[in-house]
C-alpha cells in the first residue's frame, strides 16, 4: 500500500496530467510487452508493434536493452520517467541527458539490488552511451506509442471531463475520490494499491498525477520522495479499437450530418445532456437523441453522475474530430473541461 499524505496546502496544488506523459506511456508499454496483463485488452496493439519492432530492426535491442532497464518489478529508476516530458518527448530524453552521471549511477546500482543489472547499463554514465540510449527511446516511442496518439488523447480527454464533473461538484477531494478502484481518499491520506507498503508525504508541493493509457494494474509513483511527486495511474478499462478512423478529407457535415457533426464538436467539451442542448441549439429531445446515435457509433460515451448524463468522446471520436480539423488547417486538438 502506497499512503500519500496531504496537507491543505497539497490539497491546492493537484494537478492531472491533460495530454499522454511520452515516458510514462513508453514505461507502460515496455511492461505490456513484458506481461500478459491486459493481453486481451491490448491484443491489437501487440500484434501491430511486434510486427513493427521486428520490421525497424528494434525488436532485439528492445529486449536486450529497454527491458533491463524498464523491468516489472518493486523499482524503477526514476530518471527513465523525468517530470520534463510533461512537455513531450524531446524535453523528457534531454532531461535524462543532462542527468549528473553520480545520479544515473545511483539509479542503476539501486536497481541492481533487485535485479541484475547487465554490465553495459553502466556505461550510460557515459554520454555517448546515454545518447544512442535515449535514440533507442525515441525510436521504440516512434513504433509503440506515437501511432496510438489519437486514442490516447482521446481517452484522457473524456476521464479529465469526469474529473472535472467530480471536481465541481465535491472539489478536490472529489476528485481524489474518482482516481479509479485502485486508489481510496480517506482524508487527509491517499491510499494507493501498490508494490511495496510505503508513505509518501507532501509537504506542500502538492502532485502531479498522471492517467496513463498503456498502464495495466497497480499505480506507479516515483521511488525518490525527494523528486517531484507524481502519480501515474491506469485509465479505466482502455481499449486500442481494430477499426480504422474514416479518411481525413471527409467532411464531418458529409459523414454525419449538420446537426450530428455540431452535437459531437460540442461533446468535445464534455456536456450534460442539457449543456448539450443549450450548446447545439436544439430541443432536449433532440440532444438526447443525438447523443445516443453517436454513442451507438462509438464516437461518444455517456456516464451517469448523480442526476446528470454526461457526454464525452471516445478516442474514436476525438481522432475523428482532430483529423477533421487538420484537414482544415485548424489548430487545437478537441478537449474535455480542464483539470489544472
Amino acid at each position: 500500500m502506497l499512503r500519500i499524505h496531504f496537507t491543505e496546502v497539497d490539497l491546492a496544488r493537484v494537478r492531472v496530467a491533460g495530454e499522454p506523459d511520452p515516458m510514462w506511456e513508453v514505461l507502460s508499454t515496455l511492461h505490456r510487452l513484458q506481461s500478459r496483463g491486459g493481453r486481451w485488452q491490448y491484443a491489437a496493439w501487440h500484434r501491430a508493434t511486434r510486427a513493427e519492432l521486428h520490421a525497424a530492426g528494434l525488436a532485439r535491442p528492445v529486449r536486450r536493452m529497454l527491458f533491463a532497464l524498464y523491468p516489472l518489478g518493486p523499482y524503477l529508476p526514476d530518471f527513465l520517467t523525468p517530470a520534463a516530458a510533461e512537455d513531450g518527448l524531446t524535453a523528457g530524453l534531454d532531461d535524462i541527458l543532462r542527468l549528473p552521471r553520480r545520479d544515473v549511477l545511483a539509479e542503476l546500482r539501486l536497481l541492481d539490488r533487485v535485479r541484475a543489472v547487465p554490465p553495459w547499463a553502466l556505461r550510460l554514465v557515459q554520454d555517448a552511451e546515454r545518447r544512442e540510449f535515449t535514440e533507442l527511446i525515441r525510436r521504440y516511442h516512434a513504433v509503440a506509442v506515437a501511432p496510438y496518439t489519437e486514442h490516447m488523447v482521446g481517452g484522457i480527454v473524456a476521464h479529465r471531463g469526469l474529473l472535472g464533473r467530480a471536481l465541481l461538484a465535491r472539489g478536490v477531494e472529489g476528485l481524489l475520490s474518482s482516481l479509479g478502484p485502485r486508489v481510496r481518499w480517506r482524508r487527509p491520506v491517499l491510499e494507493v494499491e501498490y508494490r511495496t507498503d510505503r508513505d509518501l508525504y507532501l509537504r506542500g508541493r502538492g502532485i502531479r498525477i498522471v492517467p496513463t493509457w498503456f498502464s495495466w494494474g497497480t499505480p506507479v509513483a516515483l521511488a525518490d520522495a525527494g523528486l517531484p511527486p507524481t502519480l501515474s495511474y491506469p485509465l479505466t478499462r482502455p481499449a486500442v479499437p481494430e477499426a480504422e478512423l474514416p479518411e481525413a478529407g471527409v467532411p464531418l457535415r458529409a459523414l454525419l450530418g449538420s446537426t450530428r457533426a455540431r452535437v459531437l464538436r460540442c461533446v468535445a467539451d464534455g456536456l450534460t445532456t442539457g449543456e448539450l442542448a443549450q450548446a447545439a441549439g436544439i430541443s432536449l429531445s433532440a440532444a438526447s437523441r443525438h447523443a445516443t446515435v453517436l454513442r451507438d457509433a462509438g464516437l461518444t460515451t455517456s456516464q451517469q453522475i448523480g442526476p446528470m448524463v454526461l457526454h464525452t468522446l471516445t478516442p474514436l471520436g476525438a481522432g475523428l474530430l482532430r483529423q477533421v480539423r487538420e484537414a482544415a488547417g485548424l489548430p487545437g486538438r478537441p478537449r474535455g473541461p480542464g483539470v489544472s
